[in-house]
């Protein structure tokens, strides 16, 4: 899922191509991409795009009628930046927005269909879907202690949890508890002062490198390569590589559709944390140190 630093890189490309631009039609290919009924999507038509900004993960464009128009890409959707005149083809080609400098295309990969567009009158109607995660960027640290122990969650679920934290998902959490020397799983209420501190550090530096990083390559060409799995992340998608801080093996926890990776002797201590099916299958053979691990191995 496009997080915080995929959706600035394609905000700051569409500024450069639409803001200022008059859309001047909206294909939606998908019935189920639009969310709202009132007002109607033929509302934008004509109109011109005066400002582009985030929401959490959503991408939301306001045109000069006050109207915005709110696009959740969910896990698999993506952008394309296309000459103007394009046309929806393929049942992954969601929907097309046509400007004069060209045509904004939606597509979302594989069967099912989470991608959600959603058309407001104004900015109190679009805060509805708004799910209230503060921006680490605009908080301070007593705003960010605030927000990571209103509950006793796991480090994993609180910065991926839009509630709490805005625009922070899978990929990135990951990446900020590596740089945090933090466990996925300890609590946020058993958290030190330190700690705290450390987390919020590691939040606003690691997403600012990849927005920074993001950025200089969205200036070059509109991003067309939006992945989770990045060749310079530390430990996301790395399991079994080595950690860039002490060489040991990157770990995983699998879950759902979605593992956590992270390395045991930087954040947890040594202690390999239990991956629930391997653990189901293992019993008490399941390795509870990085040793333990290697020997297992070794059998």
């Amino acid at each position: 899922m496009p997080e915080l630093p995929d959706i600035t890189a394609y905000l700051n490309a569409l500024k450069t191509r639409i803001l200022g631009q008059k859309l001047e039609k909206v294909h939606i290919g998908n019935p189920f991409l639009l969310r709202t009924v009132q007002p109607p999507i033929e509302s934008v038509e004509r109109r011109t795009v005066s400002s582009l900004t985030r929401m959490g993960k959503r991408i939301c464009i306001q045109f000069d009628n006050g109207f915005w128009l709110v696009l959740h890409l969910m896990i698999a959707g993506r952008l394309h930046w296309k000459p103007s005149g394009a046309r929806l083809s393929g049942r992954n080609q969601l929907a097309v927005f046509d400007f004069a400098t060209g045509s904004l295309l939606l597509t979302e990969a594989g069967s099912q269909r989470r991608a959600s567009l959603h058309l407001f009158r104004n900015r109190e109607e679009m805060q509805t879907i708004d799910p209230g995660g503060i921006d680490v960027f605009a908080a301070d640290l007593q705003g960010f202690r605030t927000a990571i122990t209103a509950e006793n969650c796991t480090l994993k679920r609180a910065l991926t949890d839009p509630r709490i934290l805005s625009g922070i998902g899978n990929a990135y959490s990951d990446e900020i508890l590596h740089a945090a020397q933090l466990s996925p799983i300890q609590l946020t209420q058993k958290l030190t002062s330190k700690q705290i501190e450390q987390l919020f550090t590691a939040t606003r530096s690691t997403l600012q490198l990849w927005v920074d990083r993001l950025n200089v390559e969205s200036a070059k060409a509109f991003p067309e390569k939006v992945t989770a799995f990045r060749e310079d992340m530390a430990v996301h998608g790395k399991f079994g590589k080595p950690c860039p801080r002490c060489g040991n093996p990157v770990q995983r926890i699998r879950y759902a559709e979605n593992e956590t990776n992270y390395c045991a002797h930087c954040q947890t201590a040594g202690k390999v944390l239990a991956d629930r099916s391997l653990s189901r299958l293992l019993g008490k053979d399941w390795p509870r140190t990085l040793e333990e691990l290697e020997a297992l191995k070794r059998r």
